[in-house]
């Protein structure tokens, strides 16, 4: 009797599992889990784990040269961070660059977003080319609108003409941070119509019919219909390319190279330049790690006034 029992018992449990491991399998959350697994294995691998060493050598005395002798020294690194000019220029640098670039490259690419929404021939075309400079290679395009840029050229001319001076734009301190807005503006302008392209095939056609019904405007149809669906996409794309912004180095790179990074006279300079200068070519890794941990709060006090702006729109 006893061993029938335990063979019974051996075999609910057997049951019990099969049921469990099979629920477990049928399950979207899980699949979801394993799907994204991958991808989390590798961000803790090359995002995470490299965020916390940087976190822990910003409060160390660290030359990249010799890290088995990095000393604690608190939070030394920070207060002189927070007392060097430079820092906080390479700091009003980058947020010009965001200040400016944003909006504009936002709104550029839902105007081009909608205009490649209509039934038009050949909009794959348009979709393509206008995609295009955001795959490109950044040195290759910021090679190619330096040439474009130089005095005496048909845009240079052109925007004399407008009141801007007829120069060369990335050799002058006046005029080298807006080349480098263009560059970006340019360069994100394709991501954003992409992404806003996606937003727009979900919109309902219902909600548009049943407002021309109303007798509703295009603009107001935009305003209320359009403008209100978007906004979780707004509100990725705005977060998304204000990272874009702070990071911005290649091009910055290619206009510097032949003199200082951040050329000309320190105009172009940007917190990713001050950290490489300070942390990769100076090789001072305490002080350019307390730099990026700094950074990286700059970017997430300003993701979260973004969001907190949008849900008060709402």
């Amino acid at each position: 009797m006893s061993d029938y029992s335990s063979k019974q018992a051996d075999l609910k449990g057997s049951r019990i599992r099969q049921s469990w491991f099979r629920s477990l399998a049928d399950s979207d959350k899980t699949l979801g889990w394993l799907f994204s697994l991958p991808f989390l294995i590798l961000w803790a691998w090359w995002f995470l784990y490299p965020f916390i060493q940087s976190f822990v050598r910003s409060f160390q005395d660290a030359n990249f040269a010799a890290l088995d002798q990095a000393k604690f020294i608190g939070l030394e690194n920070y207060v002189t961070i927070l007392q060097d000019k430079e820092f906080f220029q390479a700091l009003l640098h980058s947020l010009e660059i965001v200040v400016i670039s944003i909006p504009i490259q936002t709104l550029l690419g839902l105007l081009l977003a909608i205009l490649v929404n209509q039934k038009l021939k050949g909009k794959g075309i348009f979709r393509t080319v206008f995609f295009i400079p955001y795959i490109t290679s950044q040195i290759a395009i910021t090679t190619v609108f330096m040439m474009l840029f130089k005095q005496g050229t048909f845009l240079t001319e052109f925007f004399g003409a407008l009141g801007f001076g007829n120069v060369t734009w990335f050799a002058d301190t006046s005029y080298a941070l807006l080349f480098v807005c263009i560059l970006f503006i340019f360069q994100q302008a394709g991501f954003t119509m992409i992404v806003y392209l996606s937003g727009l095939q979900e919109i309902p056609k219902d909600l548009y019919e049943a407002g021309e019904i109303d007798g509703a405007s295009k603009w107001n149809k935009f305003r209320y219909i359009t403008v209100p669906y978007l906004k979780p996409i707004t509100f990725f794309i705005v977060s998304v390319s204000t990272i874009a912004g702070f990071q911005i180095y290649d091009q910055i790179a290619a206009i510097s190279r032949y003199g200082a990074l951040g050329s000309p006279a320190g105009a172009t300079s940007t917190v990713v330049t001050y950290f490489y200068q300070h942390g990769i070519r100076y090789m001072n890794i305490g002080y350019g790690s307390a730099a990026v941990v700094l950074f990286f709060m700059i970017i997430m006090l300003i993701t979260y006034l973004q969001k907190k702006f949008l849900d008060e729109k709402e």
